[in-house]
């Protein structure tokens, strides 16, 4: 179980987080449309998991204004925000803010995902809902980025989790150098990476 705080009030989690380095579990959560969503849907891309209790409160609705007008920047991530909230909640609320950017989920079919990542509050008014943490996961499904937020009522650390994007995309559009003159040439946005093996 992983600790943390509600207003200043130790709480726990079911388990804890998977760690970076690891291997994401799949999961089953359903779309504001009613469709369902795996990691498998989505595999190729980063996926950042905003968690989190319910978007009807002030905290868990700003991370969910905050990923929608960052993540735009990225083209290659998607931000699934994930709570107990019927679909019916999620997409009220993101048409009510005009939210088109990320992808709210919800565990309304299946409830494997909040005990899967450790994050179900197991004490107190909250218990059985998701306590507040983002995962970040690569395009091969391998985490690369896991934290619990320590008190509740705080919002998660965006720029480290943005910086953490940022820096997964500088990192994929490096070009391989060779010793070869006409294989090794600076990065540009419109050509294809050429890493010496074309010839």
């Amino acid at each position: 179980m992983a600790n943390f705080k509600i207003d200043g009030n130790p709480s726990t989690t079911v388990g804890e987080l998977p760690s970076v380095g690891e291997k994401a579990p799949d999961f089953l959560l359903t779309k504001t449309d009613l469709s369902d969503i795996s990691l498998m849907d989505v595999a190729g891309k980063k996926v950042v998991l905003n968690i989190f209790p319910s978007v009807d409160t002030p905290v868990c609705s700003a991370s969910v204004r905050r990923f929608n007008s960052e993540i735009s920047s990225y083209p290659n991530a998607v931000v699934l925000c994930v709570s107990l909230d019927l679909p019916f909640a999620h997409s009220q609320f993101c048409e009510t803010e005009g939210l088109k950017d990320v992808i709210p989920v919800s565990e309304l079919r299946n409830r494997e995902f909040g005990d899967k990542y450790g994050i179900r509050i197991t004490q107190g008014p909250l218990a059985g809902l998701m306590a507040r943490a983002v995962v970040v996961i690569d395009g091969t499904g391998t985490v690369i980025y896991s934290k619990l937020v320590e008190e509740l009522t705080n919002e998660p650390d965006y720029e480290a989790v943005l910086a953490l994007l940022k820096k997964s995309d500088e990192d994929e559009n490096i070009c391989v150098q060779t010793s070869t003159a006409e294989h090794s040439r600076p990065y540009e946005n419109e050509d294809p990476c050429d890493d010496g093996r074309a010839g």
